[in-house]
């Protein structure tokens, strides 16, 4: 049972969300609430408002551009993306994180936005944000829209580059470029319903057998999700070397907690990556 007593705003649409955000910066977003209500009952959290998004069917589409780009509105669930066509095609690797993400009543429920805007360094679905070079709309009353690319929105545990009165409205995916080869690997203590120790997305640019863009991307093991530059510039230039796996060290933090240790994240996240890279070479 719900024990907060707070007051919950609930707009119809997303003018009078924006106004409401505007006039009350101290209220909690609520859209799936698959965390928040978790937070709230372990005593966590207790806003002082709430407000309620889930009725914004407006951010609750899949959009599908005519260069093959995505936008996905902030309302969509992971079981949304999962089934969409337009994300199979261009963003199958989202959607390989998204069926990770708890179980398939989470999914229902969960928001894509909403494991944004938590900002868990352990969040299934950001790595791939990163890899995918993703940018997030955020919108204000008072000052429209504007996006963050996903490699600048997190400055630090739980803390994203957004102002107080500011809503997240969009998620843009850029086109799927041919040349792509992705991966994904989550590392948790049972193969579902497990928080993860370790997640790994990787997307490769290969121009005949030459790596021109890389984007190696990690959760769990710093303080917010992160890419690689050492992995990264090892590898633009040159053939996939499987190598170039152990360079991810100088950039990791992992730390131990309840659900693993340091040196485990870090053994971990150079085997996965290297396993990766040898896949994707072949």
């Amino acid at each position: 049972m719900l024990t907060s007593h707070s007051p919950v705003l609930t707009p119809s649409n997303l003018a009078e969300a924006l106004h409401m955000r505007a006039e009350n910066p101290e209220a909690m977003p609520l859209a799936g609430g698959t965390d928040v209500m978790v937070f709230i009952e372990s005593g966590a959290i207790n806003p002082a408002v709430f407000l309620d998004l889930w009725s914004l069917r407006e951010l609750a589409v899949i959009q599908e551009h005519a260069d093959g780009g995505v936008s996905i509105g902030a309302l969509c669930t992971h079981a949304d993306i999962i089934a969409h066509p337009a994300t199979q095609a261009a963003a199958p690797m989202l959607i390989e994180s998204c069926r990770t993400v708890g179980a398939q009543q989470i999914q229902n429920r969960g928001t894509l936005a909403g494991n944004i805007a938590n900002g868990s360094p352990a969040g299934d679905t950001l790595p791939v944000l990163l890899a995918l070079d993703a940018e997030v709309e955020v919108e204000s009353r008072d000052r429209g829209s504007r996006r963050i690319r996903m490699a600048a929105l997190y400055t630090g545990y739980r803390s994203l580059a957004m102002e107080a009165d500011e809503l997240i409205t969009w998620i843009h995916l850029p086109p799927r470029h041919p040349n792509d080869r992705t991966h994904f690997r989550k590392v948790g203590t049972r193969q579902a319903l497990a928080i993860s120790k370790v997640i790994l997305a990787v997307r490769l640019r290969v121009d005949e057998g030459v790596v021109v863009e890389a984007r190696v991307a990690v959760g769990s093991v710093g303080p917010c999700p992160m890419r690689s530059p050492a992995v990264e510039t090892a590898l633009v230039g040159h053939s996939i070397d499987p190598n170039m796996a152990d360079r991810i060290s100088r950039d990791i933090t992992p730390i131990d907690d309840v659900r693993s240790t340091a040196a485990y994240r870090m053994a971990v996240s150079k085997r996965v990556l290297r396993s990766c890279l040898r896949g994707l070479k072949a």
